[in-house]
């Protein structure tokens, strides 16, 4: 080891060999392997099939929901309707109605829904009938499928 100016100073080839040593430690830290990138998609790739199931159960079941709160908003519109113009608006008529009025009826005060008509969840239009089976009127969605009957997300919603 030689000296310059009192501080000690390595040799130059022990000093390339600690370059070289702390080059090849940092390189080797520095990247990923092919193997070890294909462990973390697998990781991905399973926490997606676990995850995304549960998710979409989900807004199905929000889907549902939403539907009963449209159905609700109706039914107080409907119900508002008939307390002016002493009826339910008549099949002919329908839900529109509660947006425009008749041309037959005087004493409508509406609108009595400050938007359009909404689709139910699944974009079918409610279906509305007057008489109804056990009441004044049905009100009616048909779930996901747009067709009657059904279970879970297929199911009929509303008013009979």
């Amino acid at each position: 080891m030689s000296c310059i100016r009192g501080l000690p100073v390595m040799a130059s080839t022990t000093q390339k060999l600690m370059k070289r040593a702390f080059r090849d430690r940092i390189g080797s830290a520095a990247g990923f392997t092919l193997l070890e990138l294909l462990v973390v998609i697998v990781i991905i790739g399973l926490l997606v099939g676990y995850v995304a199931p549960r998710y979409f159960s989900q807004v199905g079941k929000s889907e549902v929901q939403v539907a009963k709160a449209q159905i609700d908003g109706l039914e107080k519109a409907l119900d508002q309707y008939r307390l002016d113009t002493r009826r339910y608006p008549s099949a002919e008529q329908g839900l529109e109605a509660l947006i425009a009025r008749p041309s037959n009826e005087p004493n409508w005060n509406g609108p009595y829904l400050k938007k359009a008509v909404p689709p139910d969840p699944w974009g079918h239009a409610y279906v509305y009938r007057t008489p109804g089976r056990n009441g004044d009127f049905d009100l009616v969605s048909y779930g996901r499928d747009g067709k009657p009957g059904g279970s879970g997300e297929d199911a009929d919603l509303g008013i009979y």
